[in-house]
């Protein structure tokens, strides 16, 4: 039975979290083979290289499907996962299709298709990633930064956006997630936008490099980007902790400009990115956690600029990922979150329990509310970590 009769008070108007950016394949992997020990963004992925040919369908279906029960109980409902196709028998593509229709009654999950060794570097990409178009994968993924050449990156983008052209699917791409100030291959991802009439369904992930680009080439880049009805995509967690590595100090925070993009109006979503895997040792799935590093990192600690990241982590995610009936306005679908929480700051703050889940009108998930009570200096009171607690005058 769900007990709303809680003494704090309760954020009713909450749609549920979407996590705009997500590796559903490589979860809960973590210290397999080993532990990350440099931190870094490369050894991670040389981690997952020497693991992928060790994991079977069940493997990757079980613990996704583990996660997914984390998902539910953060109210994380909407999610964008990225999925290796840099595997001759597809064995993530067929495993995260497989969770895609299990939980389908509880969670959105949209599937990217990720050429994580790259389009144009790995041989077979070419091959492995028409072939997860070909079984339903929702949208066209490219890693150009790590191809081997700057013009091989832009080539890359290139091809991947005409092939989502032609198939009339959306993309989002992992984009200059390194430290280096000349990685600009969002430029190039906006300008392909604009020339492939792909306005309004591309995606570009990370931008760490805009962290430590020139500021007159950004003001330039920014406009662009908006122009092209491109959504940015920031990473907090994994962008803070990956980023920055190879300096000594000052050390870079590596998240991409969050503020200045959302002032010029692109629209910028949140990912979590990684969950216990080679890049990253902790997280729980929980997008308040992202939001609340995310407000941290980028100096948005204004009223307004709290409420902005709350939206990122929800109905700027949304738009990002294009699903519509979402929101608690008439005609959406009943879907919703209650909080044990006064207002969105207020559940940034605290990241309270997720009382109750809600999904088509059904309860998914429940948490009992967090009510703690503490002798002190004589007297016995519940704390609710709200201005005003203590002994009324």
């Amino acid at each position: 039975m769900l007990d709303l009769a809680v003494t704090n008070a309760v954020l009713p108007d909450g749609p549920p979290f979407v996590d705009a950016h997500f590796h559903m394949d490589s979860a809960l992997t973590y210290g397999m083979p080993r532990v990350n020990r440099s931190g870094t963004l490369l050894e991670g992925i040389q981690l997952w290289s020497e693991l992928k040919p060790s994991l079977t369908h069940e493997t990757i279906r079980d613990r996704a499907l583990a996660l997914c029960r984390w998902s539910v109980a953060r109210g994380t409902l909407l999610i964008r996962s990225h999925v290796d196709v840099c595997d001759p028998d597809l064995r993530a593509v067929k495993a995260l299709l497989e969770v895609r229709e299990l939980v389908r009654n509880e969670i959105d999950l949209q599937l990217v298709a990720f050429p994580q060794d790259g389009y144009l570097r790995w041989p077979e990409a070419e091959r492995t990633l028409a072939a997860a178009l070909d079984m339903g994968v929702d949208v066209v993924g490219g890693i150009p930064h790590f191809e081997r050449t700057m013009p091989d990156g832009t080539a890359s983008i290139e091809r991947l956006c005409r092939i989502a052209a032609e198939r009339r699917l959306p993309v989002d791409m992992h984009c200059d997630e390194s430290d280096d100030p000349l990685s600009r291959h969002i430029e190039v991802l906006a300008r392909e936008t604009i020339r492939q009439g792909l306005h309004g369904r591309v995606t570009g992930s990370h931008l760490t490099a805009m962290h430590s680009m020139d500021n007159y080439y950004v003001s330039k880049l920014i406009p662009l980007m908006r122009e092209a009805g491109i959504s940015a995509v920031a990473n907090p967690l994994i962008n803070i902790t990956l980023q920055g590595r190879h300096d000594t100090y000052p050390k870079r925070r590596g998240m991409t400009r969050v503020k200045e993009l959302l002032a010029a109006g692109v629209n910028v979503a949140c990912g979590h990115d990684c969950v216990m895997d080679p890049w990253y040792p902790l997280g729980s799935h929980d997008m308040l956690d992202v939001a609340h590093m995310g407000l941290h990192v980028g100096h948005m600690t204004g009223d307004a600029e709290m409420r902005a990241m709350f939206d990122c982590v929800t109905v700027n995610g949304a738009r990002a990922l294009g699903r519509e009936g979402y929101g608690l306005d008439a005609g959406c679908w009943a879907d919703l979150v209650l909080l044990q929480a006064r207002s969105p700051i207020d559940a940034l703050r605290l990241r309270p329990a997720r009382l109750a889940v809600i999904r088509r009108g059904r309860v998914i998930a429940e948490t009992a509310s967090a009510r703690p009570v503490v002798t002190l200096a004589g007297t016995t009171e519940e704390v609710t970590f709200h201005l005003g607690d203590g002994p009324r005058a």
